[in-house]
């Protein structure tokens, strides 16, 4: 089949914008500091809703399930400029410069999931919603604590070249799927009390989605992340950082596997319970914080598949 008929939206889209500007972003920062350099986010975020069409149409749809009203045109432009900040932000989240922002999370939840990747390791499966690595500050306040970020191969190639030119150190906490060392590097990570992280929410060719409601409709979502943390039984939690404006972030961890718990379901149940729950998170951080949603595609598309 060829790849415009076998392969999701979000891999057929190379979101060169997405790195482009975060290259760009990344040398303004560097020369005049994260508060100036924010205004230019203004007008590239009015930009892409002006001139991305398929982007605006995509945020409107999303906006329409998540506000349960009508997009207006300024909630488009909120949605995108939220997006350009993320990106914005990632450039000194990467660079360690977690002096610059006020990471808010419950401590509880925080303190029973290191405990947790204490004994044992963990996953964190999170999304393309709010920022990923400000999970990279919380790992700095815990010098025993490693992360590693799993990602599928196109994914990790691109991202690699990106986190090269902002900070090469990063590029080694990266494992790239789908290879025959990857398994290996994952279990060595976990027995080495690593979180792995992982973006679950996107579906990919030769992975064997579910489909589940979401946002009032049925969606796809990849299945393996959540086999693979099956397969490794340990721990899994459902992490996001949300944007909150500023230099505000609020971080959430929820315990969606504990494999003691779950040790009578066969793995297909475990599989289904996981992303479920999954799936139920997701929403109801979505719901509290419409604009964090950064998959810029049609979500819902019938079969999971581009269409033409």
């Amino acid at each position: 089949m060829s790849a415009s008929t076998s392969s999701p939206q979000w891999m057929l889209r190379k979101e060169r914008g997405n790195l482009f500007w975060l290259r760009v972003m990344s040398t303004l920062s560097v020369w005049i500091g994260r508060r100036p350099s924010r205004v230019v986010l203004y007008g590239i975020a009015l930009y892409f809703v002006v001139a991305a069409s398929a982007a605006r149409k995509a945020s409107r749809n999303y906006l329409d399930r998540c506000l349960g009203r009508r997009a207006s045109w300024l909630d488009v432009y909120r949605h995108v400029l939220s997006f350009a900040s993320t990106i914005h932000d990632r450039v000194y989240l990467l660079n360690d410069r977690h002096d610059l922002f006020d990471l808010r999370t419950d401590e509880e939840e925080l303190a029973s999931m290191l405990k947790r990747v204490e004994q044992q390791g963990a996953f964190l499966l999170g999304a393309h919603v709010g920022s990923f690595e400000v999970l990279r500050s919380l790992a700095s306040a815990e010098p025993w604590l490693k992360l590693s970020v799993a990602m599928y191969p196109e994914n990790a190639r691109r991202i690699n070249q990106t986190l090269a030119a902002i900070n090469p150190k990063a590029v080694q906490d990266i494992i790239a799927l789908g290879h025959v060392d990857s398994m290996l590097r994952v279990n060595q990570a976990l027995r080495d009390r690593a979180v792995v992280g992982i973006l679950a929410d996107r579906a990919v060719r030769a992975d064997q989605p579910l489909t589940l409601p979401f946002l009032g409709a049925p969606a796809q979502f990849a299945t393996g992340p959540f086999r693979l943390a099956a397969l490794m039984k340990r721990p899994v939690y459902f992490m996001v950082g949300l944007y909150r404006g500023g230099n505000r972030y609020d971080v959430h961890f929820e315990l969606i596997h504990d494999p003691a718990r779950d040790a009578a379901l066969a793995k297909d149940a475990a599989v289904r319970e996981m992303l479920t729950r999954y799936v139920d998170a997701l929403e109801r951080h979505c719901r509290s914080a419409p604009y964090n949603w950064f998959n810029f595609y049609d979500f819902w598309e019938s079969d999971g598949r581009a269409q033409p």
